[in-house]
């Protein structure tokens, strides 16, 4: 067949094409692979411990235990597909053994299935791993304190950190938020930094915890990221540290991280400035409300301005392979009564108030989920059973129906394979396993639900359904 086009040409122009496609991809890697934990507990640095995760982990089975004492309970406080037939004429027991004697289509579509499966990986989940990334805060948790008692909190939650590395007693992601590079604060938030790693390191031979990472709060120009990225080398190089070890991560919690003064948005020169080192943005409720002039009583997660920095924030990122975290819920889902020995009546009005609070969490989180934000910010052990909630349930919804979309798309792309024809939509394909792998890692489902898909176990654990099409092309 002739062509018009010389091959020197195509191939002169291709190769400008290769490179402006090579940069883009550069820029654009795709997400990341790795495990991102679903949330991050805030804590005062002056109550940190090196078995903080654990105290606040009983603490939270106890409070499940004691508010949500079966199933039937706990799927109606959320609103469980399926609860609401869930009536009195059997106990919760009797539900159980019910749905547990079914198999198949008539399991899957029997009103317990959902409350009783949420509610058993809840429990698990909390009595195996109910914290999964803990920042120790010297911000807003911990306030302005003099010089003295800031730089002695600092030397304590590092010997309780080396403490905590030794007695595999700490989360599997943690970190410490320092003050803001603010022109007033930022001589404090540099000197908790140095303190906390200079002596950290001097009790672990010189090693970090896993997926150790600072937070820098309240950016606003990215020559603040740029400071803190030269401390780190600094750092690095006086305390022996591999080069780029130290990672952080940044609030977006002011309009001017969203908008600068060019009417533009900033948040790619921030992260450009980050060096590579800058690894997530989380979002800032309160603060971010607040710099909107909004009220205390509507500075809540689902306000649309909330919404609208999220929506700006994900355009400029989104596939990036940066981690978006939304923020917390204010309100605490603490009953009014705090004595041991309550009454029957004290009882029920705690489990009122606690009911509440969880359901509007459970709400805010799931409206989260649905925007994209796949991790958010707990402040207490009581909300992580709504969390959990939250989480299990968006995944264990959609489970059935990614299944089969992920198996047909498997299917499709050995057959291109097979033929010879270019398969070309593994972005499509990475990301439904990137919904596996959301749902795997938060504990929503097993390694062996995954397999259902057509994929192998090998393949799931490789994280990146590109090489899963490559390894498949080899054979």
């Amino acid at each position: 067949m002739q062509l018009s086009i010389p091959a020197h040409s195509k191939d002169e122009i291709f190769s400008q094409l290769r490179e402006a496609n090579l940069a883009f991809q550069k820029v654009y890697p795709g997400d990341r692979s790795e495990r991102q934990p679903v949330h991050t507990v805030y804590g005062g640095a002056n109550l940190f411990r090196s078995d903080s995760a654990l105290q606040l982990g009983r603490r939270a089975m106890e409070i499940f235990n004691t508010y949500a004492p079966d199933f039937v309970t706990f799927g109606r406080v959320f609103g469980l597909d399926g609860a609401n037939m869930l009536d009195a004429s059997k106990t919760a027991d009797q539900w159980a053994t019910e749905y547990l004697s079914l198999s198949g289509e008539a399991a899957a579509n029997h009103p317990a299935r959902l409350s009783y499966e949420v509610y058993r990986k809840v429990g698990q989940k909390l009595s195996t791993e109910a914290i999964e990334d803990f920042r120790i805060d010297f911000e807003d948790g911990y306030g302005n304190r003099s010089n003295e008692e800031e730089d002695q909190t600092a030397l304590e939650t590092s010997y309780e950190v080396a403490k905590g590395m030794e007695n595999g007693t700490l989360p599997p992601f943690i970190g410490i938020r320092i003050k803001p590079f603010t022109e007033e604060m930022k001589e404090r938030g540099l000197r908790t930094l140095d303190i906390f790693l200079t002596n950290l390191t001097s009790h672990t031979a010189g090693k970090l915890p896993d997926n150790f990472v600072v937070m820098l709060p309240k950016v606003t120009i990215p020559e603040q990221v740029t400071t803190l990225v030269r401390f780190f080398e600094i750092l690095e190089q006086k305390l022996r540290l591999e080069a780029g070890s130290l990672k952080m991560e940044m609030m977006v919690e002011t309009t001017q991280a969203v908008m600068d003064d060019q009417g533009i948005n900033p948040l790619m020169r921030f992260i450009r400035a980050g060096e590579g080192r800058l690894i997530a943005t989380h979002f800032g409720t309160y603060d971010y409300t607040a710099s909107c002039s909004i009220t205390a009583r509507y500075q809540e997660m689902d306000h649309p301005v909330c919404d609208f920095a999220h929506h700006m924030t994900k355009v400029a990122l989104a596939h990036t392979g940066i981690w978006l975290s939304d923020g917390a819920t204010n309100t605490m889902p603490i009953g009014p009564h705090r004595n041991e020995n309550l009454t029957p009546q004290q009882h029920k009005e705690n489990t009122e108030v606690v009911h509440r609070a969880w359901k509007k969490g459970y709400d805010h989180i799931r409206h989260s989920l649905w925007n994209g934000y796949y991790q958010g910010w707990d402040l207490n052990p009581a909300q992580l059973p709504m969390r959990y909630a939250a989480v299990f349930a968006f995944f264990l919804e959609s489970y059935d129906d990614a299944v089969e979309r992920l198996r047909i798309f498997v299917d499709k792309a050995a057959r291109a394979t097979l033929i010879g024809d270019v398969f070309d939509d593994a972005a499509t394909g990475q990301g439904l396993l990137n919904y596996f792998l959301r749902a795997l890692n938060s504990g929503a489902i097993t390694l062996e639900e995954v397999t259902a898909t057509g994929l192998t176990i090998e393949e799931i654990r490789g994280r990146s359904f590109k090489k899963i099409l490559e390894n498949r092309m080899k054979h």
